[in-house]
């Protein structure tokens, strides 16, 4: 896939008398995978990433001017660089300050059982930046894509995968007044798939290969599928939320192994007289066996899910979080503990927001004055609490609405949409 890197971008060595070539990094919307050197897999580069999507980081500079324009300190996500990319974020900071809208679109691949905490990550960004900029929030849940994708599966369950996940995505804290949740399946139709149509017929065959690697064997329901994901990116296929105008962009918060899909939207916008999307992207949450993969859904060891209970919690941090600590006393006092690659420590980056807390238990980590196992039990103590609060908040979501946030004529009114 011509975003990822390729095997043969990185350099062969020499072991004893055998030419071994070094495995580079995959990144696609796919497959996540640290590059494999002298036969170690490392961390994903996200810096190399940069370079290679033709990205912009977001640097010191960008976060002065967000808290310029919102009054607002920016998230400990932003902070620490867990979304660390974008393309034209400064667009939308300047039509904030202008006083012009703008929306939020992000999406989830829906699948059977609970998200884990990595699929949290870009919804509790999202709840955030809409409490900050106070913006409409279309989410995608792409069932088709998972029915085209996983050939044991049937339309009709994944349809109610992506039902079962508005449970979920409302849980977070969102409100239907301002959130719009809709399946691909239950919502295309009318000025959604218009642009739909739009935008396939300025995506080239070529073009879609060149993007994400298609093959001859690959159904047509794949080749025209990135059609299907860019076209929420354009305003005016929501008529209900935006009437018939055609000029508000959107923001996109996303994983930056979705960017391909969005290239390829900005690249059509133009053509189609719609606005570019601009895009915000963030890293992915390691597996808990270390930081050279993401979690993953399918890989119940592998992932801590929005369902575990408190022991469950427990059990996996204990059994299967990487740790960055030596294997005896001696070495933690001589050599300290290495928290750049300790599961426990880098979860903790992600959900406390105390930046000395943070930064003390750094220091203490390599200093070899906490242990491993101290490590694990203060992310223990953050993550119960952080399913435990999410989990209690779901008991409280009715069907009534869940079908208020997938209802495209509830009302959503947002007075500023209405100037121009």
């Amino acid at each position: 896939m011509a975003e990822a890197t390729t095997a043969t971008d990185v350099p062969t060595i020499e072991l004893e008398g055998l030419a071994v070539q070094d495995v580079a990094q995959k990144v696609t919307p796919w497959d996540v995978e640290g590059p494999e050197v002298n036969g170690v897999r490392l961390a994903i580069d996200y810096d190399k990433l940069i370079v290679q999507f033709g990205t912009r980081r977001i640097d010191e500079a960008m976060l002065e001017r967000f808290t310029k324009v919102t009054g607002h300190a920016p998230h400990l996500f932003l902070r620490r660089g867990i979304f660390f990319s974008h393309r034209e974020l400064d667009v939308i900071l300047d039509r904030h300050e202008q006083g012009k809208p703008f929306y939020l679109y992000t999406g989830r691949g829906p699948s059977r059982g609970h998200m884990h905490i990595g699929h949290m990550l870009p919804f509790v960004f999202c709840k955030w930046l809409q409490d900050v900029f106070d913006v409409p929030l279309v989410v995608q849940l792409t069932d088709d894509e998972k029915f085209l994708y996983k050939s044991d599966l049937k339309a009709e369950q994944t349809y109610q995968y992506a039902v079962d996940t508005v449970r979920e995505i409302a849980a977070i804290g969102f409100k239907p007044e301002k959130t719009f949740i809709f399946s691909n399946m239950g919502f295309m139709g009318g000025a959604f798939y218009r642009n739909v149509l739009k935008i396939s017929r300025c995506i080239t065959y070529n073009m879609a290969r060149s993007s994400f690697g298609y093959t001859e064997t690959d159904h047509i329901g794949k080749i025209h599928f990135p059609s299907i994901q860019a076209a929420p990116a354009f305003c005016s296929t929501f008529p209900a939320i935006f009437g018939d105008r055609t000029d508000i962009p959107c923001l996109i918060p996303c994983g930056i192994d979705q960017d391909p899909y969005f290239r390829l939207t900005r690249d059509v916008a133009k053509p189609l007289k719609f606005k570019k999307p601009s895009l915000i992207h963030g890293q992915f949450l390691p597996a808990l066996q270390g930081v050279t993969t993401k979690m993953s859904s399918s890989i119940d060891s592998s992932a801590i899910f929005m369902d575990d209970s408190p022991n469950v919690i427990k059990n996996k941090i204990n059994k299967h979080a990487f740790s960055g600590g030596p294997t005896s006393l001696r070495e933690l006092e001589e050599f300290g503990s290495n928290p750049d690659v300790d599961i426990s420590y880098q979860y903790l980056t992600y959900f406390v927001d105390d930046d000395q807390e943070i930064a003390d238990l750094a220091v203490s980590y390599r200093r070899g004055e906490i242990t491993s196992g101290a490590m694990k039990k203060r992310c223990i103590e953050v993550l119960q609490k952080f399913v435990g609060d999410f989990q209690e908040r779901e008991k409280a979501i009715t069907q009534a609405d869940v079908e208020d946030f997938m209802n495209p004529d509830y009302p959503r009114p947002f007075a500023a949409l209405a100037k121009k």
